[in-house]
């Protein structure tokens, strides 16, 4: 009697047990199932409207370089014979920082001094000339005088007829040939003096020579151009330098770390927003958490045209007091070119909206946009709610004026879990074909969506929100 007492509760508590495990699955599917649905629509964020100050700025990135680099040639070949200056060593103007091997110079400059030891005895030899030509152009002189005194006798003696005509024309033959010597002597001068003009010309190449030479020897110590930071070597001892058409890049020489700028390009279509002083801040990769400062300095006009982009270079300048800086960087830039205090603002992300299932029209068909379509209705960037434009430049309200509230004409928005059959003349096939995009959510109760309606035959385009009227 005992077993019959205990036998309906414990069948009352198996069907209690299946009942909550049932309840529990049907839970857990309902949740489920609404999770599901959910997914499948849009996910909405909300921002507050706040007060406060805004910016309009534009990104790119640069490369941080000193204001002033200075790269160290050589003006001479030969081989370097020891490097006095290394990197980041801190240098003096006029400071010697490396030597090329002076000994062929060291010959030159000799040889040129023995070539001008040459030019200055030709000098002496020409002058010696034209003391001889004057020397010989007096005794001519002194020639000339007696044979005109001569001359006078014997026309004396001729008028007395003491001698004879034929002396008197001997003389007188006599005096001519000594002025003649005069004349030859006197251009004998004048080539000894010509002469010595160009043995002293020759004084004066060889004296350039020789300074060229000297120069060629002073060229062979490499000193320091500026007061700087030595930022790249480029040789090592015992290395030959070959001087020809272009000097090679020994070194180079960085003016002053503490003041650097960053070389930024900057698009086309943003180059006519960029402004002198206007402010800048830009991040490195080795300070993820740091931002550094600065200001437009200049905006070069040259264009640089790469693959077809057109960009231009905006320096901008920065102070380095730390020496955190350092050439060669990849920098973040963010101009700021225009600023708005204590106004209203909203986020970005609030003034543009896309459906996750929007497709862009085809150009050319209704609701495209395009020549001949309806413009096309893009969330927050379209137009008002509850008005469409149907055309360019016109707004119209739906439902238009004289007509009752509710579909568009021809257009199919049944539900497809409901099985709804089309109108005839807008099947599912045939929608395709007229462009007619009608959508409802398949759920048990079919009901409106805030979805874009087109129908190619009249044109209307149509939203409505969603609402929770049951239609049967």
């Amino acid at each position: 009697m005992a077993q019959a007492m205990t036998t309906p509760p414990r069948r009352t508590w198996r069907w209690l047990i299946a009942l909550l495990v049932l309840a529990a699955v049907a839970a857990g599917g309902f949740t489920w199932y609404r999770q599901s649905r959910q997914g499948d629509g849009p996910q909405w964020r909300t921002a507050k409207v706040s007060r406060g100050g805004i910016t309009a700025s534009v990104s790119a990135t640069g490369t941080l370089n000193a204001e002033v680099s200075v790269p160290v040639g050589s003006q001479v070949s030969g081989q370097v014979k020891e490097v006095l200056a290394d990197f980041n060593s801190e240098v003096k103007r006029g400071q010697l920082i490396a030597r090329i091997d002076p000994e062929t110079f060291e010959y030159r400059v000799r040889q040129s001094l023995a070539d001008l030891d040459a030019a200055r005895a030709q000098v002496l030899t020409a002058q010696a000339n034209i003391s001889a030509a004057s020397a010989a152009v007096s005794r001519i002189r002194v020639n000339l005088a007696e044979a005109r005194r001569d001359l006078e006798r014997k026309q004396l003696l001729v008028e007395r007829n003491f001698i004879s005509g034929a002396e008197l024309e001997r003389a007188r033959a006599v005096s001519d040939a000594a002025t003649e010597e005069i004349k030859s002597g006197q251009a004998q001068v004048e080539v000894a003096q010509a002469q010595a003009r160009s043995a002293q010309a020759v004084v004066a190449q060889r004296e350039a020579q020789l300074l060229q030479a000297r120069a060629d020897l002073e060229r062979t110590a490499i000193r320091a151009p500026v007061d700087g930071i030595v930022i790249k070597r480029s040789i090592d001892a015992g290395q030959t330098v070959a001087a020809s058409l272009q000097a090679p890049e020994l070194f180079v020489i960085a003016r002053n770390l503490r003041d650097m700028q960053v070389d930024t390009s900057i698009d086309e279509a943003e180059i006519g927003k960029i402004r002198l002083g206007q402010r800048a801040t830009f991040t490195v990769d080795s300070y993820p958490g740091r931002s550094f400062s600065g200001e437009v300095k200049q905006v070069r006009k040259a264009a640089l045209t790469v693959q077809n982009v057109v960009t231009y270079t905006v320096v901008v300048a920065t102070a380095n007091p730390d020496l955190a800086l350092i050439p060669g960087m990849t920098a973040n830039v963010r101009l700021v070119t225009d600023a708005r205090d204590s106004v209203l603002r909203v986020p970005n992300a609030a003034l543009r909206f896309r459906p996750p299932d929007w497709q862009e029209p085809a150009p050319g068909t209704p609701g495209s946009g395009g020549a001949g379509g309806t413009p096309a209705v893009k969330g927050a960037a379209g137009t008002a709610p509850g008005l469409f434009s149907a055309r360019p430049g016109r707004r119209r309200p739906w439902p238009p004026p004289g007509r009752p509230p509710g579909r568009p004409p021809g257009c199919w928005a049944g539900c497809p879990r409901r099985r709804r059959k089309a109108p005839a003349a807008h099947s599912r096939s045939s929608a395709k074909s007229s462009n007619v995009n009608c959508r409802c959510p398949t759920t048990r109760r079919p009901s409106w969506t805030a979805s874009l309606v087109r129908c190619a035959k009249n044109s209307w385009p149509l939203a409505r929100p969603a609402t929770t009227n049951a239609r049967r």
